[in-house]
């Protein structure tokens, strides 16, 4: 299914099943009479929500990303995320917007399989960007989003051979900034921090925390628990989320900077965790999606951990770790899992 917004005739969309007949009802939404869409909340880190949204923002946030990517009228896209959540929706307008030429494709976890043809956009979650990876030299513009991206899947795109008109980032944001305010690209160069659009003000609370100012795509100043470096007024470095924090025996742990170094020893998703101890408080845990086996402690047991607190004081090793819809790792659930099989 290809939808043209360059030649949009509504009177041609038809009845589908499954996920084109819910883009399809998305379109319909958007191009009604109303002010607002609802769009729903992961849930990554809490419970789902659901709210309305001025579609003038969303149209905002569309230009806003369009032009960073240098975006225009009659290019193809193509849109592989689930419209009930914004990172979708945005797809379409994005679309809608630059009059792009919007190709439909199933959201799992190999959207692209089918490609054959050169396009100038697409967004997919980090699991469906690695299983797309011999399709990525189709893809002229590629954002990543949804979860952060691994060292393992860094490492497997800086190492493929992609022409440099092939540009890949790692997104930044939040339902409540309209899907994302800043990119960090990872091909063809490597960047450690993320670049926030224009009209995009951020600074610190006294926690260290970022605030985002995106007048643009929302009226209030956005406070975040997620700890920054800022580098500049346009710049910043994502260390992890306030909340995740584990303070084991007075020391304060931030759980993405270990998983990132013990992802770029294993490619298997690997996450820490507190659980309750009487001596530390919280005792750190490391899980990870793998079965158990000499080679994987081996690996493990090698990583140069800084401190001595940062080398977990139990492995877990399970099937599957659970993720919402939308691929986001679900660390209460995970917690939950593994604290009721205690």
């Amino acid at each position: 299914m290809l939808i043209d917004f360059n030649n949009l005739n509504t009177n041609q969309l038809s009845s589908y099943t499954g996920f084109q007949n819910k883009v399809e009802n998305f379109l319909q939404e958007w191009l009604s009479d109303k002010e607002t869409v609802n769009v729903q909340t992961s849930g990554s880190t809490g419970t789902p929500k659901i709210f309305g949204i001025e579609k003038k923002k969303m149209i905002n946030s569309a230009i806003m990303t369009c032009n960073f990517l240098g975006l225009k009228k009659g290019d193809k896209a193509l849109l592989c995320l689930p419209v009930e959540y914004i990172s979708g929706k945005m797809m379409v307008v994005r679309s809608w917007e630059r009059k792009l030429q919007l190709i439909i494709a199933e959201p799992n976890l190999k959207p692209v399989e089918n490609l054959n043809e050169e396009i100038e956009f697409c967004a997919m979650t980090p699991l469906q960007v690695e299983n797309s990876l011999d399709k990525l030299h189709w893809i002229k513009n590629l954002i990543i989003g949804g979860a952060s991206v691994s060292e393992s899947l860094k490492n497997k795109i800086r190492g493929m051979n992609l022409g440099e008109s092939n540009r890949i980032f790692e997104t930044y944001g939040m339902s409540e900034t309209l899907s994302h305010i800043g990119l960090k690209q990872l091909m063809p160069i490597s960047e450690d921090y993320f670049t926030v659009f224009e009209n995009v003000s951020i600074s610190l609370d006294d926690r260290g925390c970022l605030k985002i100012f995106a007048p643009n795509v929302n009226a209030e100043v956005l406070q975040t628990n997620d700890l920054v470096e800022i580098k500049n007024d346009k710049q910043f470095k994502f260390l992890g989320r306030i909340d995740n924090v584990i303070n084991s025996g007075g020391a304060k742990i931030f759980p993405e900077t270990l998983e990132t170094l013990v992802k770029k020893e294993l490619s298997n998703e690997a996450v820490f965790i507190g659980l309750p101890d009487e001596t530390l408080g919280q005792k750190l845990i490391l899980v990870i999606e793998v079965d158990e086996t000499e080679e994987v402690k081996n690996k493990i047991s090698e990583i140069p951990f800084e401190k001595s607190f940062h080398k977990p004081k139990e492995i877990i090793f399970i099937p599957e770790i659970p993720r919402t819809p939308n691929g986001k790792v679900s660390r209460m659930e995970l917690y939950k899992k593994i604290t009721e099989n205690l």
